[in-house]
């Protein structure tokens, strides 16, 4: 082997164990999203609130439809001239439930995902704490990897943290 090939070849080994070293001191992890999210506290605090507006749209609502049946079943029993006369009260209650359902379902649709959007946020924010102070080169979620390597979970650290660091809720 000449000089200049024991150089190249050199230059190229150094490389390689340059480039691995520099791999092998990558430290990568990954979070089950999924089960962070449901176990993290405020998620079931809002579960807990959007659970009791449900509630209490439904009980609303159920009043509602039951005042335009009552007024379905009294026009039955009247006269079509007075029949006539009420068919747009009737009106009025099929479209005050109508733009209520619609409403309602729109509000907590967008408060749904307001907070899902924040809680989400939280995650993010305690999982690159997390990383940058444990030295992590990635955090991936478990859900796009084939195969997980289960050292390499650190849910259950996430979890903890979120938790230590959320504020019961007031509502």
């Amino acid at each position: 082997m000449n000089k200049r090939t024991f150089f190249v070849w050199s230059i190229f080994v150094g490389m390689f164990l340059w480039a691995g070293s520099a791999m092998a001191a990558d430290k990568f992890a990954y979070v089950d999203l999924t089960r962070t999210f449901s176990e993290y506290g405020k998620t079931k605090d809002y579960d807990k609130s959007l659970g009791d507006k449900q509630g209490a749209y439904e009980a609303e609502r159920e009043k509602m439809v039951n005042d335009v049946k009552a007024a379905e079943d009294k026009m039955k029993l009247l006269s079509d001239k007075e029949k006539e006369s009420k068919k747009g009260d009737l009106e009025a209650k099929i479209n005050a439930l109508r733009e209520y359902d619609r409403a309602k379902q729109t509000d907590l649709r967008k408060e749904q995902d307001d907070k899902m959007k924040e809680l989400l946020k939280d995650i993010n924010d305690v999982i690159k704490q997390y990383a940058e102070k444990e030295g992590y080169s990635m955090v991936f979620n478990d859900r796009v990897l084939v195969y997980q390597n289960k050292s390499m979970d650190i849910t259950d650290k996430i979890i903890d943290l979120l938790n230590k660091n959320s504020k019961p809720s007031k509502k």
